[in-house]
C-alpha cells in the first residue's frame, strides 16, 4: 500500500472539503471529542483542554498520515469553511484491514454529511490507496451510523469486543467488488 509522499491531501465534494487536521483545529477537536454523541457512541478520551486536543491530533491523525498515508480528515463546509466533523481511515491493531471512521458535532448530524464525506473517502481508498476491503465499527445503539454504513454498502459481520472491559461494537465489512 503506497504511503503519501506529500501530506497535502484535500478532497472535495459539492458541499464539503476534507483536509488534513492541523494544530489550528485543536479547539474544534476539543469540542468534537466532548460532544454528547461522541461521548455516548465512541467514548470519553479524557481530552478536556486545548493541549490535550493538540496531543490527540499529533499522536492520532498526524502520526497515522505519516505512517500509513491516510487518517482522519477534518470535514468542513466548502462555502464558509465551518468545521463539521471528521471522516477518514484508521488502522487499528486488532483489525486486519483499515476501517472507516467518522464523527460529527451533533448540530451537523442528519444532513447527509457523513455519507457524502465517506463516499469520497472510500473512492480515495480504492483509487489512491488501492484498497479493496475495509472495515467499520459502530455502537449497536448508534442507528444513524448503521444507516450510513448500509448506504455505503457495508455489511454487518457480527459483534466485536476488543477487550474485557470495552463495550461491544458491530463490525462491518466493505468490498470494492
Amino acid at each position: 500500500m503506497p504511503v503519501m509522499k506529500s501530506l497535502s491531501v484535500k478532497i472535495e465534494t459539492a458541499r464539503l472539503r476534507l483536509r488534513l487536521l492541523r494544530n489550528s483545529d485543536a479547539d474544534f477537536i476539543l469540542a468534537l471529542l466532548n460532544d454528547p454523541g461522541w461521548l455516548k457512541f465512541i467514548g470519553n478520551r479524557g481530552i478536556h483542554d486545548r493541549q490535550g486536543a493538540l496531543e490527540y491530533i499529533q499522536q492520532g491523525p498526524a502520526a497515522m498520515y505519516k505512517e500509513k498515508g491516510y487518517g482522519l480528515y477534518l470535514v468542513e463546509r466548502r462555502d464558509d469553511h465551518t468545521p463539521l466533523g471528521m471522516c477518514g481511515l484508521l488502522k487499528r491493531p486488532y483489525l486486519r484491514t483499515p476501517d472507516l471512521g467518522y464523527a460529527y458535532l451533533r448540530e451537523h448530524c442528519g444532513q447527509g454529511f457523513a455519507t457524502e464525506a465517506a463516499e469520497v473517502v472510500l473512492k480515495d481508498a480504492f483509487e489512491r490507496l488501492e484498497l479493496t476491503e475495509l472495515a467499520a465499527m459502530t455502537s449497536p445503539e448508534n442507528i444513524g451510523s448503521q444507516r450510513v454504513l448500509e448506504k455505503l454498502r457495508f455489511c454487518c459481520q457480527g459483534r466485536l469486543q476488543v477487550g474485557p472491559h470495552s463495550p461491544e461494537s458491530l463490525l462491518y465489512k466493505w468490498q470494492a467488488f
